[in-house]
């Protein structure tokens, strides 16, 4: 199934948003595809963290930090920021707002839709479980996506994000404390990570798995 002609690409407008907290929200029920080497793979967002900037104890560019890593974080929205944790683990952001303004969201799970046979491939798994795609990592490893990647436009046919048409309701969604941010002091308690409230897919235990997508 060729997803370039099935689903229509998000807007380059929808990465320029100046609330990155909103938009965090907002990719809950988009669709997160890779094209790479001829094999596609993609999967409706079920969880999304955003990282607010400078003045966000947990962002990578808090205080106006500019590393060679971080550069990305500053370019106008509608890039891919990805970035290595612990030495193994490909983490996928989106980019969002102005140039200049290093606002950013993790994608921290998706349910696989599209290509499974690949990233159970991918995943190493001999049997298929709701651990692929279910954390930023292992979403990563799921899709093919690597910190080559990063810089990369979301508006490209390699990797992109597209309108899967699905909408939830307030009440399907949980807002919680970011995962793994504890040095942030009191920042570290913002409700800025978003969830489909009992998905399967998403990353921490706690959630039960009652959601069933019609």
């Amino acid at each position: 199934m060729n997803l370039l002609l099935k689903y229509s690409k998000l807007e380059p407008a929808f990465y320029l948003s100046d609330d990155v907290v909103n938009t965090a929200k907002s990719l809950l029920g988009k669709l997160l595809v890779s094209h790479f080497d001829g094999e596609f793979t993609a999967g409706m967002i079920v969880e999304t963290e955003a990282y607010r900037g400078v003045d966000d104890r947990a962002s990578h560019a808090y205080g106006n930090r500019r590393t060679a890593r971080t550069e990305v974080m500053f370019a106008r929205g509608g890039v891919a920021y990805v970035y290595l944790c612990y030495g193994i683990h490909h983490l996928f952001n989106v980019v969002t707002n102005q140039e200049d303004i290093p606002h950013a969201i993790l994608i921290r799970a998706i349910e696989p839709l599209y290509g499974k046979e690949i990233m159970q491939q991918r995943a190493g798994k001999k049997k298929w479980d709701h651990s692929i795609g279910s954390g930023p990592g292992n979403l990563s490893r799921a899709l093919g996506i690597l910190t080559r990647h990063t810089g990369a436009s979301l508006s490209s046919d390699e990797l992109f994000i597209a309108d899967y048409g699905i909408s939830f309701q307030d009440s399907m969604i949980m807002a919680t404390p970011r995962v793994g941010v504890d040095y942030a002091g009191e920042d570290a308690k913002l409700p800025y990570r978003f969830v489909i409230r009992d998905h399967p897919n998403v990353s921490a235990k706690t959630f039960t798995s009652k959601f069933t997508r019609r």
